[in-house]
């Protein structure tokens, strides 16, 4: 009943979004297929799987629906071709000169799992050092089935050596609660490095490839991961 209540308003968020007066509306469709799924440090699928999203923005407002499909069944504990996770993103967003500032709540749904639903609110703030380097702060609170809260600091550079095609490599590292954290303690959770390559094909469509490290900083806090390397690629669509 909750997850349908929590569908229902996010829902209506979106109408609000699309019907908002005087502002242009951005959609943009996209779906990716990584060798992995790793989300904060955490492997829940070491296989193949494939992570569609759609998004919609106006007017500073907007809305997201993110989902991850197994397409292996990680040892027997998955169900293959079936969605494990589907994430739901309410979200506000404004910049200031070169700081960007987004708050917004996800909606956590496990479709296919005794695992319960579950809330975040969320604090991302950006800013642009110098011409494509830029550093990044995001908190997360859970304050519906962990109580505690998630801390990301990263960096990234991003440059454009030839006309459409985009080159973006970052860092970044995760601090986390105790009890936001699978080990005995809380701290320093894990450490990412990415680099990803995108090319527009046409003003509406573009392709990207990833390639991505990660790895614990504290074994009190977060076990070696299964998978330490993983990459892909992905397909979006500007509507």
């Amino acid at each position: 009943m909750k997850n349908k209540y929590a569908l229902n308003t996010l829902i209506l968020v979106l109408l609000m979004i699309v019907s908002y007066p005087a502002q242009a509306t951005d959609v943009t469709g996209s779906i990716d297929f990584n060798s992995a799924y790793e989300w904060r440090g955490l492997i829940f699928n070491d296989g193949l799987v494939a992570q569609p999203s759609i998004d919609v923005a106006s007017g500073g407002f907007g809305f997201n629906v993110w989902g991850n499909m197994d397409l292996d069944d990680f040892d027997n504990t998955l169900e293959e071709g079936k969605f494990s996770e589907i994430d739901l993103t309410i979200s506000y967003s404004i910049d200031i000169d070169r700081l960007s500032i987004s708050v917004g709540l996800i909606e956590y749904l496990f479709p296919n799992s005794t695992s319960h639903s579950t809330r975040e609110g969320f604090l991302s703030l950006g800013i642009g050092v110098i011409d494509g380097l830029s550093l990044s702060f995001d908190g997360y609170y859970d304050f519906e089935e962990v109580d505690d809260y998630y801390l990301s600091f990263g960096g990234s550079y991003e440059f454009e050596p030839i006309k459409d095609l985009t080159v973006c490599g970052g860092a970044s590292v995760g601090v986390a609660g105790e009890d936001a954290s699978p080990g005995e303690d809380g701290g320093f959770h894990d450490y990412k490095i990415a680099l990803s390559i995108g090319y527009g094909l046409t003003e509406k469509i573009s392709v990207a490839v990833n390639a991505n490290y990660v790895s614990n900083l504290d074994d009190d806090v977060l076990g070696d991961p299964d998978v330490n390397f993983y990459g892909g690629f992905g397909i979006s669509y500007q509507f």
